[in-house]
């Protein structure tokens, strides 16, 4: 049995340490463990509720110094085999060189601190891309964020050229560093809020008197589609299923009262996805990077999350694809409903340890649409928390219908949620509490769109019905959780605009 271990502290993974441990392969007979390095303190008390078989390594903090004497530990001492990062913060801070260090670079999955440019420093990832022909934003500039002069040159430049910009704080932001521009009128509010957002970012990196790299681009249009990408040490990488995200807080189009967040559900596959995009992906994104990443020495088993952009025909086929931004590291909560529908997760980041992923394919439930949905904390509390991704109230009970949610298939994932051991009750620690997931089998007789509705509505209505809630002190009938109800809403929106397609 190989061993593998999820370091982190959200839903995705326990996820994936869930899913090594219980999916079955069609073809590959090994038997894998999921363990998960640290978690939260909801999780093992979850595990044992459910009766999952997910191990768990303990850490002294959150901090990369202890995960890191964590993982000696458990993989001196024949715990774990492998290692898988999730939080990019594990990789800017060197845990991948720590274990080199130790001895143990071929156990854990992630690029070095030199190569984690990729995704903790948006220019610097403009310039690999352009060097290796992988295509970006038709135009891009780095400016600096205090000559506003100069950035509102350029934004109106942009706007006339591309009908809009995005301006990009070129660090780590938890997904939240982009700011879009579609008109003059906005141009002033979207700049003071970016800088008022990322000033103390920028004086502690670059002093009060700069320069502040700023990222601006023009804005991209057509379908938004992330790809999952494992890579082994020789180059060899496979695509893993595509999944959609619903970035935003709320239903529709980002604004200042819809920020975007770190996610608030996803969908699996992509509504766009079709064979002849995964082939495009490959050709003009991941094998060029790949090449690039082995040109500068950088390269060894790693997960790749490019973001980009896709232009369709009226059949639905690619006719160019661009990237936007490239992580390293797994999407949240993306990652939930694309491991959902693999068959042989466990086996897939084996090969891509060993050097095998040339001759290991990701057997992928294609018959079936897998959902997530963020349940957040909503408003309300004692000091008025206008909740989740702003102030949120913490410390209130979580009631879960148990028999219920098994009994309707569907899957609890917690997040930041915390075991309160006198009380012996869950209790929310803010932000996105936990996730719904469900898969639902599309027969061929059906309709994805149709389906998709279906599934969507099951978990709705086990919100709905009070079938998991977060107690609010001040009204213990009532529900302080809250989420997105047009998570999946896509699969009839593509349906609508390419009828006859799948």
């Amino acid at each position: 049995m190989k061993k593998i271990a999820f370091a982190g502290t959200d839903g995705r993974t326990l996820l994936w340490a869930l899913v090594t441990a219980t999916a079955t392969s069609d073809v590959d007979t090994e038997s894998y463990e999921g363990i998960v390095v640290r978690g939260t303190p909801a999780m093992p008390k979850f595990v044992a509720e459910m009766k999952w078989p997910v191990q768990f390594v303990e850490t002294r903090s959150n901090s990369v110094d202890d995960y890191t004497l964590g993982i000696l530990d458990a993989l001196r001492g024949g715990a774990v085999d492998y290692v898988v990062p999730m939080p990019e913060a594990l990789l800017f801070e060197g845990l991948v060189d720590r274990l080199e260090e130790e001895g143990f670079g071929d156990r854990v999955m992630g690029l070095t601190r030199e190569g984690a440019f990729v995704e903790g420093d948006k220019l610097a990832c403009k310039r690999l891309c352009r060097d290796a022909g992988v295509p970006v934003a038709p135009r891009w500039e780095e400016v600096d964020a205090r000559d506003y002069p100069k950035v509102l040159e350029t934004g109106l430049e942009m706007l006339h050229e591309f009908g809009g910009v995005v301006l990009k704080y070129p660090y780590s932001a938890g997904g939240k560093g982009a700011r879009v521009v579609l008109s003059t009128w906005e141009f002033r509010e979207v700049y003071d809020t970016l800088i008022q957002d990322y000033r103390d970012s920028y004086k502690a990196q670059f002093g009060k008197k700069g320069p502040w790299p700023l990222l601006m681009e023009a804005r991209m249009s057509g379908a938004e589609i992330s790809f999952t990408i494992f890579v082994d040490a020789a180059g060899h990488h496979r695509i893993l299923p595509t999944a959609m995200d619903y970035p935003e807080r709320f239903e529709g189009p980002a604004s200042k009262a819809n920020p975007i967040t770190g996610g608030t559900g996803a969908i699996s596959p992509h509504p766009m996805e079709s064979a002849a995009l995964i082939e495009m992906a490959g050709r003009r994104i991941a094998d060029p990077l790949v090449e690039a990443l082995r040109a500068r020495n950088l390269l060894r088993p790693c997960i790749l999350y490019p973001g980009c952009f896709v232009s369709l025909d009226g059949s639905k086929q690619p006719r160019e694809i661009r990237v936007c931004e490239i992580n390293i590291r797994p999407g949240e909560p993306e990652a939930q409903p694309v491991a959902r529908r693999l068959r042989n997760l466990g086996a897939l980041i084996a090969a891509a340890m060993e050097g095998r992923l040339d001759v290991v394919e990701p057997e992928v439930r294609e018959d079936q649409l897998s959902v997530c949905f963020a349940l957040m904390t909503g408003p309300g509390g004692p000091d008025g928390q206008k909740g989740y991704p702003w102030s949120c109230t913490k410390g209130e009970p979580v009631d879960l219908d148990w028999k219920y949610l098994r009994r309707k298939g569907i899957q609890v994932i917690p997040s930041a949620m915390t075991w309160d051991e006198p009380e012996a009750c869950f209790k929310s620690d803010g932000t996105r509490v936990a996730y719904l997931n469900a898969n639902v089998t599309v027969k061929p007789q059906d309709r994805q769109s149709e389906v998709g509705r279906r599934i969507s509505g099951k978990l709705l209505a086990a919100f709905d019905n009070g079938k998991i809630r977060v107690v609010p002190r001040e009204d213990e009938t009532g529900n302080r959780l809250a989420l997105r109800r047009d998570i999946g809403s896509h699969f009839a929106t593509a349906a609508n605009i390419f009828p006859g397609q799948k």
